[in-house]
């Protein structure tokens, strides 16, 4: 998750908040259009993401 972030920082000219704000957003989105996944979905995210919105803030 961490290179992810990077990437949309470097090249989505992002801050490190508007990323995090960016993924949270997708991690819904998809739960919205994949219910049955959700939980799989929140797993993933919980596990390759920053246990906290701060975790990768400065």
């Amino acid at each position: 998750m961490k290179e992810l972030i990077e990437r949309l920082v470097k090249e989505g000219k992002m801050t490190e908040k508007q990323a995090l704000e960016s993924i949270r957003i997708i991690k819904e989105f998809a739960k919205s259009k994949l219910p049955v996944f959700s939980g799989a979905i929140d797993k993933l995210f919980d596990k390759y993401g920053p246990k906290q919105e701060d975790d990768f803030l400065d």
